[in-house]
Formats: structure tokens, C-alpha cells, sequence
């Protein structure tokens, strides 16, 4: 896909931003919101990083760029609701409070145009390491971090060479049988989660994996990430989802003609305070 159309859709959920961290790639993002547009927008956790953060500071102006896109199009009236994570637990202290018309959310239901009910949440409640032992959370995080960290510079090289996105650490993972134990243990509990609150199906996030698929007669989606899938799930205005991986739907170099023909971002604007909902 070449073309610079935009696309409209009815909603658009994105998480594992992970904003802050030298993996996330918000060129990718940015290039996917340029060219959608859509009335809800549900950011599904892990959209900024405080993990990370608090250990140094790493923020590129395409990261500003993502936060005062994601502003910009709720002030012109697109309903954007911040169901937060474990990386951006912090967040959830604001439960019920909207920054500059970003509504900050646990959980949220989605009904789709053709009448599914589906329970929004990021995920991280049903997986135990997270739960139950965080020190061993953080050390896999480290230990991850350094992983992406590799997979940011093979990409840089393909990028030089004139190929396309690919996630090495993607690849690791669906080579080893406990992670791939831990993907169908923690896809259950979300749909037997969704099952007890008597919805249709589940939209989450978290383990960075971009799935759709039924679970005894519960409908299991995962919108993926923007680390390794750069993927995002999408609601077409008949109510159809889908998942797109806009890393594979666009090359570097249709990115960064796009980067070219867009007008120099403009100066930061001031964070919102927070109002009550």
C-alpha cells in the first residue's frame, strides 16, 4: 500500500505503545494515524511507559508528536478513552477523569455497529508473573528491553538495505514452548473473564501479540502492539473488525515520503490538567 488515502473507520483500538523506550516505533504509529480517521478511539494500555522511564529518560520528538496527535483528535471532537496498563499503572489513579478530552477508563464495553458487546481492557490482571511475583515482571522487562534493543538495530540495517519491518523478537517467541503456553493460558482467562461479564467478546492487549479468534463461542481479539506487531484492531462501519499490521501494509520508504510532505510539527502544547468526568 502506497497510496496516502486516509481510511475511516467507526473505531480504532491501539495498545503496548510504549512510549519512552528506545523499541517503540512511533514513526510506524504516526504514519497509521496520518492516515485514519475514526469516532472512538480506545487506547488499550501501555501507551506510555513508566517503567522505563523511571530508570532514564528517553523521549524523541516522534514520541511528543504521537501524545499531541492523539490530543488533537480529541479536541476535534473524536471520543478517546485510556483504559491503562501495567507500564502506565499510574494512570489508573485517574479513573474517571479526562485530560483535554482523553477519558481515562479500568475496563470500558464497546458495542460495534452490528450490536456485539465486547469488555476493553489491557490485560495484565490475568497474567500471574505480573500478579504475583512484580520483581520477577521487572527483571523480564529488562531482559526484554534488551531484546527489542537488538531488534531496533536489525531493523535499522533492513531500513538501509531498502526491506521492510520485521520482529525478530516475534520470532523468538513463537519458537519457544513456554511462551507459547504462557499466550493460551493468558488468552483463556481474558475470554473466560469476558464470558462472566456476559459480553460477546474481548478486545486486550499486553502480550504483544495480534490475535483473533473464537474461544469456545467468546470472541478472543488481542489489537497487538507497537513494538513488534505495529498492528491495531479496526471496526468498519458495518461493525466488521479487522487487524492490521501496518508494518507489512507500508514500507519505509512510503513512511518517510510521508514524513517529508507533512508540515513541520508544531511547538508542544501544554499538557491538560485533569477535570473530573
Amino acid at each position: 500500500m502506497t497510496d496516502l488515502a486516509i481510511r475511516n473507520y467507526r473505531a480504532v483500538f491501539i495498545s503496548d505503545i510504549h512510549l519512552g523506550t528506545k523499541g517503540c516505533q512511533a514513526e510506524l504509529l504516526l504514519d497509521f494515524i496520518r492516515h485514519m480517521e475514526c469516532e472512538t478511539l480506545y487506547l488499550v494500555g501501555d501507551i506510555i511507559d513508566g517503567w522505563k522511564l523511571r530508570s532514564g529518560w528517553h523521549w524523541p520528538q516522534a514520541h511528543n508528536d504521537v501524545v499531541q496527535k492523539i490530543l488533537r483528535m480529541a479536541r476535534k471532537g473524536v471520543n478517546v478513552i485510556y483504559v491503562p496498563g501495567n507500564h502506565d499503572d499510574r494512570v489508573r489513579e485517574f479513573v474517571g477523569v479526562h485530560f483535554g478530552g482523553v477519558v481515562v477508563a479500568r475496563d470500558a464495553i464497546h458495542e460495534t455497529a452490528d450490536g456485539k458487546r465486547f469488555l476493553v481492557l489491557h490485560g495484565d490482571e490475568f497474567d500471574g508473573v505480573v500478579q504475583h511475583a512484580r520483581w520477577l515482571a521487572f527483571v523480564g522487562d529488562y531482559a526484554y528491553r534488551a531484546l527489542i534493543a537488538t531488534n531496533t538495530l536489525f531493523n535499522r540495517v533492513r531500513r538501509r538495505m531498502g526491506f521492510g519491518y520485521w520482529s525478530l523478537s516475534a520470532f523468538l517467541k513463537t519458537k519457544v514452548k513456554n511462551a507459547l503456553q504462557f499466550v493460551e493460558n493468558f488468552e483463556a482467562a481474558v475470554a473466560d473473564e469476558a464470558r462472566r461479564r456476559g459480553v460477546d467478546g474481548v478486545i486486550c492487549g499486553h502480550i504483544h501479540k495480534a490475535e483473533m479468534r473464537d474461544i469456545d463461542g467468546i470472541a478472543y481479539i488481542n489489537d497487538g502492539d507497537w513494538v513488534e506487531s505495529c498492528s491495531a484492531l479496526v471496526e468498519h462501519h458495518d461493525g466488521s473488525l479487522e487487524i492490521l499490521h501496518w508494518a507489512k501494509l507500508r514500507s519505509w520508504s512510503a513512511i518517510d515520503r510521508t514524513i517529508r510532505l507533512v508540515e513541520p510539527a508544531p511547538e508542544p502544547e501544554a499538557l491538560p490538567t485533569p477535570a473530573a468526568a
